[in-house]
């Protein structure tokens, strides 16, 4: 990693905004990264190389904020939502239980034997993608509060559950990790909320606002590369602390000063250097010596979709069960902590991404199709 690298890195983390440009497709920023990525990396030029330690260590930073947001944008605090759980939860149940009987069919018939892991990543949501298409599209009333309720479910459940399910053969010991990890972000939340009682924080916030100190960026990044700390030393993904100490903020309230400050070192430096490094990381010419693996992706995207449509039974609207199928954050964990673990068979990456991607693009479609019948939609019932 040279300034000269840091610099193409940076520059192609722009291709996110202008895939993105055109706002009623609903394309994430990512995939234009990610493409980026991918063209200068292993598949492409091979001018990005992802094995690099520093490149490597700064992508595992981005990582690890990417799930801080997440976390971070997870509506725990919204009573609405809240009073929508039940619904909410069902839903998830309805869309896990068909889930897991579907991942173990596809590892079965594509001989991977990653069951576990294919389950959760159908079952999930991705609360990080979901949520902005909700706000963009002004969709309100009690059916996008059941959505909403669901989404953050799945997300939460589906990114405890995976470090377990990528390798069953370590699930007791990345389960202690998985605890201390937990316990850790309790720590937290309980010293969040005695500095918000106490009137520490606007105290601290005071402070730093007058004399641009940025005190509370500097705290928040401190928790939680303490937290992946805590991860990486009981050998569990650095995914699980972001996502952790994402959720503590969320339960206090995350400062809006703060939320900027995160949103610039995240989305402008961070997150964009991650997804360039993912792309980079994957190597498509293995579709090339396994075709089969194309197939393995449009089934894991077509069953994320189809699981997700069967909470239709209990009155649903089809197009909000397609918008909840768009994943993004655990496949994209899943990629990144099983190439680390050295779990994944060869190209499963490369599919993993491709069955996310196709959830993202029938996730686009229904929300388009929601929009132009936002008026009937405000108005239904859950």
């Amino acid at each position: 990693m040279t300034f000269s690298t840091l610099a193409l890195v940076v520059a192609l983390g722009l291709c996110g905004p202008l895939f993105a440009l055109r706002t009623a497709w609903h394309v994430p920023v990512i995939l234009g990264e990610l493409i980026a990525g991918i063209i200068f990396g292993a598949t492409g030029f091979g001018v990005l190389h992802s094995a690099d330690p520093l490149f490597t260590f700064l992508a595992d930073m981005g990582f690890a904020v990417v799930m801080f947001v997440a976390g971070s944008r997870v509506p725990v605090r919204d009573p609405q939502v809240r009073s929508a759980l039940g619904v909410g939860a069902v839903r998830a149940i309805l869309v896990g239980l068909p889930a897991a009987a579907a991942g173990f069919g596809i590892a079965h018939w594509f001989d991977t034997g990653h069951g576990a892991m294919y389950a959760v990543l159908l079952a999930s949501s991705s609360a990080a993608l979901v949520l902005p298409i909700i706000d963009s599209l002004g969709l309100t009333g009690a059916p996008v509060l059941a959505l909403t309720a669901q989404v953050a479910i799945a997300d939460t459940a589906c990114v405890v559950a995976l470090p377990l399910a990528i390798d069953p053969g370590n699930a007791g010991r990345a389960a202690l990790g998985a605890a201390a990890v937990a316990g850790c972000a309790v720590v937290l939340f309980l010293l969040l909320r005695w500095s918000e009682k106490s009137g520490a924080r606007r105290r601290v916030h005071r402070i730093s606002e007058e004399r641009k100190l940025a005190l509370e960026l500097r705290v928040s990044l401190a928790m939680l590369f303490a937290l992946c700390a805590v991860a990486t030393q009981t050998r569990v993904s650095i995914m699980l602390a972001g996502f952790a100490a994402g959720l503590a903020v969320a339960a206090i309230g995350e400062p809006r000063r703060v939320a900027k400050q995160l949103f610039a070192i995240s989305d402008g430096f961070l997150a964009p250097l991650f997804f360039v490094w993912l792309g980079a990381r994957l190597n498509l010419r293995d579709f090339g010596e396994h075709p089969h693996l194309i197939a393995l992706g449009i089934a894991l995207g077509l069953g994320a979709v189809l699981v997700h449509l069967v909470p239709r039974l209990i009155g649903q609207p089809v197009g909000y069960g397609a918008l909840a199928a768009a994943q993004i954050g655990v496949p994209v964990a899943a990629v990144t902590v099983g190439t680390a673990l050295d779990v994944l068979v060869k190209g499963e990456a490369a599919a993993l991404m491709l069955g996310a991607l196709c959830t993202i693009a029938i996730a686009a479609v229904a929300a388009n199709r929601l929009a132009a019948k936002a008026p009937a939609n405000t108005t239904q019932t859950a």
